[in-house]
């Protein structure tokens, strides 16, 4: 609880140190925030050519939206997924590239990689934005659903924090750790289904059957990955536009909340020694 409050009272540093990263990304750029755009726009158009035009995926239509556009159905699993590699990525180098004000300068040094996260998902956002007006242009009805879209957005928001405290202190021991990172987000992407339904996964999982002589198929393997769960109740709500199932939020909410607590724990304890190890 100490800890707690020792952060709130550094929101005002957190809202500064978040300024600073949003005013400095786009800084003396023409377009500025569309920037924000460019990247998974154009992983949109390169997947929904490669995988809807030449591999022919085809998902299921939205239940019962009725929506049958691929570009938007990636859309809807990239924006999370990208939004989720951001903060790692950032959160994981904030503290090695402020080491200089750690060593200078007293304050909580949660902030600094929190503060990663904020900015990442004010661009987020904006992004979102785009998306549920795109949407709502091709009739989908999205309205009712953002509330509980925000709420989603927060348990992603939440999750990701949890993890990128947990790389930062990594990093700052075992500089290894952005170069395995990079790795094991191309891996994780690709056994998240984003540019494929999970629904494949269980069909192919259902023909090899147990793994190994066991009762354990591939289909259990792959829902043990978190961003699979985000994921598709991120569908669910934008492009199905129908309440996920309750179980799929049970397991959202117990890794947002084991993640950041796992996280704070480990950050917290690591603190101390950050400007020396720096």
């Amino acid at each position: 609880m100490r800890y707690l409050k020792e952060v709130f009272s550094a929101r005002e540093l957190l809202a500064n140190l978040t300024l600073r990263e949003i005013r400095g990304k786009y800084k003396r750029t023409i377009f500025g925030q569309l920037w924000s755009l460019a990247n998974p726009l154009a992983l949109m158009l390169i997947y929904t050519f490669v995988f809807a035009f030449i591999f022919r995926v085809r998902p299921d239509k939205g239940d019962p939206s009725g929506l049958d556009v691929f570009a938007l159905w990636l859309l809807c699993g990239l924006l999370p997924w990208t939004f989720f590699a951001n903060v790692v990525n950032m959160g994981l180098a904030s503290l090695v590239t402020n080491s200089g004000l750690i060593q200078k300068v007293y304050f909580t040094r949660i902030v600094l990689p929190l503060s990663m996260v904020a900015s990442a998902a004010y661009n987020w956002i904006f992004e979102m934005g785009v998306l549920i007006i795109a949407l709502i242009i091709v009739g989908a009805w999205v309205l009712p659903w953002i509330p509980l879209v925000i709420l989603i957005m927060l348990l992603l928001a939440i999750f990701a924090a949890g993890v990128a405290l947990m790389l930062s202190i990594a990093n700052v021991y075992f500089r290894d750790t952005q170069y395995f990172l990079t790795i094991i987000l191309q891996l994780w992407m690709y056994l998240t289904p984003i540019i494929y339904p999970s629904s494949l996964v269980v069909a192919q999982s259902a023909r090899v059957g147990g793994l190994f002589g066991t009762s354990i198929t591939v289909s259990d393997i792959y829902h043990l990955n978190p961003m699979q769960h985000f994921v598709e109740v991120f569908r669910n709500l934008l492009y199905d536009n129908r309440f996920p199932d309750l179980g799929e939020w049970l397991v959202c909410t117990g890794w947002a909340v084991g993640s950041i607590v796992i996280g704070t724990i480990v950050f917290r304890r690591n603190e101390r020694n950050l400007a020396e190890t720096l």
